[in-house]
């Protein structure tokens, strides 16, 4: 709620963040400071307007320059300047019919607006202390309950807050605090001010304790249906639940029951231990943190791979995996992905994630394998464009850089600036690789996108050895220089013909040039082409070096296998945010410059082969000196003269053309990007989804033959059976329906008993999870009548 401060004129409400300094920031180009009575209104650093404290006339024209410049909405500056979007709306309405004479208004009441007589005021001071009701007022008065809202607001009444109200969770407890109007409703009214909220710390949640909570503290529930959940969600509404207890109820053949197989490689994997630890609590709600992160991560599990496509299935039917009646719908769940977003904490939950699977996989951390992921945009924002490789074009896009451990599986992703390339961002990634992994000597594997001996320098000075593809034109080996090798390298007989030498690479400018020794290990294929790896690792076989590079193609599998089964290239958020503008960017009038002066050269080529084709077939009986040639030819030579005179212009022009411009002079408009936090996020948890179902592949593998080629089909058929749901005590059971196959059965089954010794209970309840298979259908190839007579 807003309060004016002391010296009146700025609020602090939520949603202008407010420093110590007395600077307001309305959003990410606009601020507000305030010093020596005085206040500043800076748009991208240019002062827009400045006023002295408490004119209310030069704050009401900075409001309106902000919306009408486009420099901030009408939200962003209600909420900076401490009053609701009315008030900024009448301000441009007053700006618009009479100036800025009509911002200015005397103190006192305003003239030509009736008052409300005294009696009216008395009386409805009076009915309020009876108790009656705002409907029951605005209709003994003959108004608008609006109205009477308002006036009982400028009286002094206020609302309690819902968080005065204490509800007893014991099966049969009452509340003495609620009177019995009060129970009806879940409110009264009182006249005193209202008490300061008290938000919840972060990483508490209230319904972890207090009376009648289970002594492990998981939350509890006051429904005693587990399909009707009324009571639950006017809890919600009052503000005194912040997340819904799960309660499941016996069920039979329930779509998609195989995807609480997940929960026990989730549970491990601590990302709800993480999540509530760096975001604490998204507010009272049904849906809080913990239901809301159930939901999302098995969506995805499910291929439910957006939000929107929740739709296309039953609430209710996906509610009895969850533990709810129903399930959240699409503007709920698009509700939480903002709310989560707002908090801006996205980078630190993909660090602390990295930063647990570090300690769960440290062996597979010798090896980090770091590729770019370009996702294609097709809407109307002037974003810049990448390369996409699979559609062989440039086209605007967003490009996302993935860190993934030698075994290929995701470590931690990281969204570019303007699709920076991967020399310029290979040094941040590195820098978040040694905060994770310490001292430890890694090496780093990329493509030719990263090529630069000045950055591999620098990298092996800082402690990380490189593999990477060789750039560029490489001296072609003779054949006697390869030799076999064959060797087992991750359970995979390998042969490859190599050849094993060294090389220099120059970097440096050329006054101060500097070489760097690095060894080459040279694949030739059975087509005769030669590939040229180079690395700084000197303590490995040659065929180690050249099977670690090729296991790059792991890496492009990921990106394959997420974009088509967890659509990793849907956006999530379609809005955007303010860019550096500062960046700069190639010059295109350079470009066109560039382009001009080939066709020019091109022109110049032309003319001098006709010249020098007539020269050759001159005949000296005919011209005996060149100045007589010169004379025949003059029209062609006047033209060569003209050729040479253009391209030395468009030189001289280009040589006065910058290479690289700020990109705010290219654009017409404001330099925008697409919004990263909920795409982040989403990212975030459809990684962790992926993790958890490589857990399963492992755990089945011993037991299905064909696991590294069926193992995820395996998983994914899996997850998506029907089943049923029975309790039993504390145990929640889940008995899933055969495969298509005996050996697929047979496999899901060892699952089964690998995942019930874990012991693993469904988040946010003391049920612990039990899984089977039913048994498959008996079949009986005996004909019901008598045999057929084979004559």
């Amino acid at each position: 709620m807003a309060s004016r401060t002391a010296q009146g004129g700025l609020f602090q409400v939520e949603g202008a963040a407010k420093s110590a300094d007395g600077v307001v920031v309305v959003n990410g180009r606009c601020s507000i400071r305030t010093r020596g009575g005085y206040r500043v209104v800076t748009v991208s650093g240019l002062s827009l307007a400045h006023y002295a404290v408490g004119d209310r006339m030069g704050e009401a024209y900075a409001m309106v320059s902000l919306v009408e410049q486009g420099c901030a909405k009408q939200t962003e500056v209600a909420a900076a300047f401490g009053c609701c979007e009315r008030t900024v709306r009448r301000n441009q309405r007053r700006f618009e019919s009479g100036g800025l004479a009509a911002l200015g208004r005397g103190d006192g009441y305003p003239k030509g607006v009736p008052r409300l007589p005294a009696s009216r005021c008395q009386l409805v001071d009076r009915w309020k202390a009876e108790g009656v009701s705002n409907r029951e007022i605005a209709r003994r008065l003959d108004v608008s309950e609006t109205a009477v809202r308002k006036l009982v607001r400028r009286l002094g009444w206020k609302p309690e807050r819902a968080e005065q109200l204490t509800f007893a969770l014991g099966p049969d407890a009452t509340n003495p605090n609620l009177s019995d109007s009060s129970r009806v409703r879940g409110s009264t009214e009182a006249r005193s001010p209202d008490p300061p909220r008290k938000r919840p710390q972060r990483g508490a949640n209230p319904n972890l304790s207090g009376p009648g909570a289970p002594a492990d503290g998981v939350p509890v529930s006051l429904d005693s249906d587990p399909l009707d959940r009324s009571m639950d969600r006017m809890l919600a509404c009052l503000g005194l639940l912040d997340d819904a207890a799960p309660m499941f109820a016996p069920a039979t053949q329930v779509p998609g029951a195989g995807v609480l197989l997940a929960i026990p490689a989730l549970l491990d994997s601590g990302v709800f231990g993480i999540v509530a630890e760096t975001y604490g609590s998204i507010g009272p709600a049904f849906y809080g943190l913990r239901t809301s992160l159930v939901t999302l991560l098995l969506m995805a599990l499910l291929r439910i791979k957006r939000p929107e496509s929740i739709k296309e299935h039953s609430p209710r039917a996906l509610g009895r995996v969850l533990g709810l009646d129903r399930a959240p719908e699409v503007k709920t769940l698009r509700r939480k992905l903002a709310r989560l977003a707002a908090f801006g904490r996205a980078a630190e939950l993909g660090r602390a994630l990295a930063r647990r699977r570090v300690a769960t996989r440290g062996h597979a951390m010798g090896f980090l394998y770091v590729d770019g992921h370009v996702r294609a945009y097709h809407g109307k924002r002037p974003l810049p464009k990448a390369h996409l490789a699979r559609m062989r074009l440039a086209m605007p896009a967003t490009t996302d850089y993935w860190v993934n451990d030698a075994e290929g599986e995701p470590l931690f992703v990281v969204t570019a600036e303007a699709n920076e390339g991967l020399v310029k961002m290979l040094p941040g990634i590195l820098d978040e690789v040694r905060t994770l992994v310490g001292d430890r000597r890694v090496t780093v594997v990329f493509d030719r996108g990263g090529w630069s001996p000045k950055l591999f320098a620098e990298l092996i000075t800082r402690g990380f050895d490189i593999l990477t593809y060789r750039k560029g034109r490489c001296p072609r080996l003779p054949r006697s220089s390869f030799s076999s090798h064959e060797a087992e390298l991750d359970g995979h007989r390998v042969r490859y013909d190599l050849a094993d030498t060294g090389t220099y690479l120059d970097y440096g400018p050329r006054r101060a040039r500097r070489r760097l020794h690095l060894r080459q290990v040279t694949r030739l294929s059975e087509d005769g082409h030669q590939t040229p790896i180079v690395t700084s690792r000197r303590d490995l076989a040659a065929i180690e070096v050249a099977h670690r590079m090729f296991e790059r193609w792991r890496q492009e599998n990921f990106f394959k296998y997420l974009r088509e089964e967890y659509a990793l290239d849907a956006l999530v958020d379609y809005g955007v945010e303010p860019a550096d503008a500062t960046r700069d960017v190639p010059n295109p009038r350079r470009k066109e410059l560039n382009a001009a002066i080939r066709k020019a050269y091109a022109e110049l080529n032309m003319l001098a082969a006709e010249y020098g084709a007539k020269a050759f077939v001159n005949l000296e009986s005919a011209r005996r000196t060149m100045r007589g040639f010169k004379i025949a030819n003059a029209p062609l030579g006047r033209r060569m003269k003209d050729a040479v005179a253009k391209v030395a212009a468009l030189e001289k022009q280009r040589a006065a053309v910058p290479t690289r411009v700020p990109v705010q002079q290219l654009t017409a408009g404001e330099v925008v990007k697409l919004r990263v936090e909920r795409k982040h996020i989403t990212n975030l948890l459809k990684m962790i989804a992926y993790q958890a179902e490589s857990d399963l592949v492992r755990l089945v593998s011993a037991f299905y033959r064909r696991a590294e080629d069926e193992g995820r089909t395996l998983i994914q058929s899996a997850l998506g059976c029907a089943g049923d749901i029975a309790l039993d005590g504390d145990e929640l059971r889940v008995s899933l329906e055969p495969l298509s196959s005996p050996h697929r059965t047979h496999a899901l089954a060892a699952l089964c008993d690998i995942l019930n010794d874990s012991g693993a209970r469904f988040p946010g309840s003391n049920l612990r999870l039990r899984y089977d298979v039913k048994p498959p259908p008996e079949t009986s190839l005996a004909f019901p009548g008598p045999r057929p007579n084979a004559g």
